[in-house]
């Protein structure tokens, strides 16, 4: 069978089980005098993120770096550096860190706005698996402004997936984990920076030179792939490429071209279409060349260019 978003978490084993309790065994205690941990948000595979209260009673979102993680220096260094990526943005779309600090067992966090809303794959899952051309049209050219002020600034997602999208209750997208993918690379593969949450499905949004690890060729145009795969999901229900897991769709996801749309989803209107599929060319010559350009097509595909 295909391999859906959906499946790209696993089961809850015992390592899991042992995150989620350490995680609620913190709730009600109080970081450095000033953050009460109020109840989980996720939790993933390098650090868990909290809904807190601050002592003045601003509500607000921490993300706390595992304990182990915290302990290597390098890596809890990275994380307080790379957590302030999003903020260099000086977009609307990407999420603001407004602290950061070391907690009493040494466990590095950093404290950002607290969104309201859902993740655009839990949106995805609750409408059936299928949104509207009209509804992602919309969402993508808000989410295609942003990446467009990043690579303004030379700041590259690479992790651009619709678990890593958050629609917020006033109808804005906002970009999470700028930094992220850069961090998990300083781990350098290992079982922590895999196994945990929708990580897992990463493969299934990578574009071909990022599968392949040829890091010198990973740039915005990386980044615009993974848009056209956000779309060909939300809009056909289907990943770009079949696989049974993980592994599968990254072999494929450097071998393979992609699918048309259209043979997958023959109801969506072909303009489109049209730039979904120029977005997942194989050979980057093919693709958009900027996010601006992608946002114009769109726009216009739509007939919402003025």
């Amino acid at each position: 069978k295909g391999f859906s978003v959906a499946d790209q978490i696993e089961p809850m084993d015992e390592q899991d089980e042992a995150l989620r309790a350490r995680a609620e065994a913190r709730l009600g205690s109080t970081l450095q005098g000033k953050y009460r941990l109020d109840r989980v948000l996720g939790i993933g595979g390098m650090a868990t993120v909290f809904a807190a209260t601050h002592r003045n009673q601003a509500e607000l979102a921490v993300k706390l770096l595992h304990p182990e993680l915290s302990l290597r220096e390098d890596l809890r260094k990275r994380f307080l550096r790379e957590g302030y990526v999003g903020n260099s943005v000086k977009h609307p779309g990407a999420v603001l860190v407004v602290d950061d600090d070391i907690a009493e067992d040494g466990s590095a966090f950093l404290v950002m706005e607290l969104l309201r809303g859902r993740s655009l794959e839990d949106v995805w899952e609750r409408r059936g698996r299928r949104l509207s051309t009209r509804v992602v049209t919309a969402l993508m050219v808000q989410l295609l402004e942003g990446l467009a002020a990043a690579h303004e600034k030379s700041i590259i997602h690479r992790d651009l997936k619709p678990a890593n999208l958050f629609l917020s209750t006033d109808g804005s997208l906002k970009v999470l984990d700028f930094g992220i993918a850069r961090l998990r690379d300083a781990l350098g593969g290992s079982e922590h920076a895999t196994r945990t949450g929708t990580l897992m499905g990463t493969p299934a949004f990578m574009a071909p030179e990022q599968a392949q690890a040829v890091a010198s060729e990973i740039d915005g145009q990386t980044d615009l792939w993974a848009v056209g795969a956000t779309m060909y999901t939300l809009l056909s229900g289907q990943l770009v490429h079949d696989g049974d897991n993980s592994s599968q769709l990254l072999i494929k996801a450097g071998t393979t071209r992609a699918r048309p749309l259209l043979s997958v989803a023959p109801d969506v209107e072909k303009p489109i279409a049209d730039v979904v599929d120029r977005a997942l060319a194989f050979d980057k010559p093919a693709r958009w060349p900027t996010a601006e350009s992608m946002r114009d097509a769109l726009l216009t595909a739509s007939g919402l260019a003025h």
